[in-house]
Formats: structure tokens, C-alpha cells, sequence
């Protein structure tokens, strides 16, 4: 077992701890950020770093890269103060991939990264239509984080959409149903598989399957 210092960490090359840091953590979500400016210019760009932040209400939150380069997502959500969030299946990995290339604002990532963009039930920011799960959000706080100049976005969840029968009975998605895909480091995509389901824990019993 090889041990890996903070001192071994700062002295790497950058790129090296780039990819080590970004894939120590396993497996993330894939997702793409569907945005409008004022004017209606469209963007879209895949992250990494959805995760749950409560129920009631439904919060939803991402990190956000630091904006000392120009970021138009977040310009677009400043001034919307709304956002999508798409899930990503195997069958436009590749496509959604590009959207991390360096596009100018003049330039949506829906038109040349081949997907379609479609504002549903007035909501102000496109839903990527070929996503089968996808989320409208509405931004409620920007928690700034110090030490590397990210921000956490959280947003409240506006609208669902996706296939009714992927809905359990207890409320939980079949994500195999729509061949989900995760990310591991910066650029490498996997398919998920569920291997097994349990009953809520509880101290003294061992664990059940559904």
C-alpha cells in the first residue's frame, strides 16, 4: 500500500494531480447544465459534481469551477437565476464530452455538439431533449469556497422530468433503465450497474434485501 503525503500531493506535476485528485474520489455523476443568457443565447457544459443536499426542500447543489476565466454558465445563471440539469446515457457520451471544449459565448454547445434544446412549460433555461431525466432549478444560494476559489451553486428543484416507469414503488429511479453513465478523473466514462437493493437499516439487524 503506497501512502501519498500532502507534501507529495503540492509537489506533483499538474496535470498528475489533476487526474489523481479527480479520480480519487470514484465514481461521479455525469450531468450537463442546460443555461439561457438574458438575450436567449443557449449553453450547455458537463460537470461532475451534482449531489442531493435535502429533500424537503428538494436542493439540489454542483460545484462550480473558479471564475477567474469566463464562465458562461454561471454569467447565465447570474442572470436567469435558473438552470437545468441533465442526466447523460451512453448513447451521447461522446457528444456530451465536447461540451468541455473552450466554445466562445457566441457559440452554443446544444448546435455544435448535436443536441437539442427545448424550454418546456415556460421554464427559462433549456432541457437537453435527449435526455431522459432531467431537472429545472431555480438558483437559491451561492456558498463561495476559500481555499480554491470554487463556489458550491444550490438550486431548488423546480420540475422533474422523466419516464414514469422508472419510478419504484417507493419512490427510487431504475438509472440502468435509461443507461446511466458516471465519470472517473477528468474524461473517462463508465456504464453503472446495480448490483443489489436493501431495506432501511436498523441497529441489531443485519441487512435485508428488498
Amino acid at each position: 500500500m503506497k501512502r501519498i503525503t500532502d507534501e507529495d500531493i503540492r509537489g506533483m506535476e499538474k496535470v498528475f494531480r489533476l487526474n489523481l485528485i479527480n479520480s480519487v474520489t470514484g465514481y461521479k455523476p455525469a450531468n450537463l447544465v442546460g443555461t439561457a443568457s438574458a438575450e436567449g443565447a443557449t449553453n450547455l457544459a458537463i460537470i461532475s459534481s451534482v449531489v442531493h443536499m435535502g429533500s424537503n426542500p428538494a436542493l439540489i447543489g454542483f460545484i462550480l469551477r473558479p471564475t477567474t476565466v469566463e464562465r458562461h454558465t454561471y454569467d447565465n445563471i447570474l442572470a436567469t437565476g435558473c438552470y437545468t440539469i441533465n442526466h447523460v446515457h451512453a448513447g451521447f457520451v461522446g457528444e456530451a464530452h465536447y461540451t468541455s471544449a473552450k466554445f466562445s459565448r457566441e457559440e452554443s454547445e446544444f448546435d455544435t455538439c448535436g443536441f437539442g434544446a427545448e424550454f418546456l412549460d415556460g421554464f427559462g433555461a433549456p432541457y437537453v431533449r435527449e435526455s431522459r431525466i432531467k431537472m429545472g432549478l431555480k438558483l437559491l444560494e451561492e456558498v463561495p469556497i476559500k481555499a480554491n476559489g470554487t463556489s458550491l451553486l444550490i438550486g431548488t428543484v423546480q420540475s422533474l422530468y422523466l419516464p414514469e416507469d422508472l419510478i419504484a414503488e417507493d419512490g427510487s429511479l431504475d438509472l440502468n433503465g435509461v443507461e446511466d453513465v458516471c465519470i472517473s478523473g477528468l474524461d473517462t466514462y463508465h456504464a453503472v450497474r446495480k448490483i443489489a437493493a436493501f431495506e432501511y437499516a436498523r441497529v441489531g439487524q443485519g441487512p435485508k434485501h428488498k
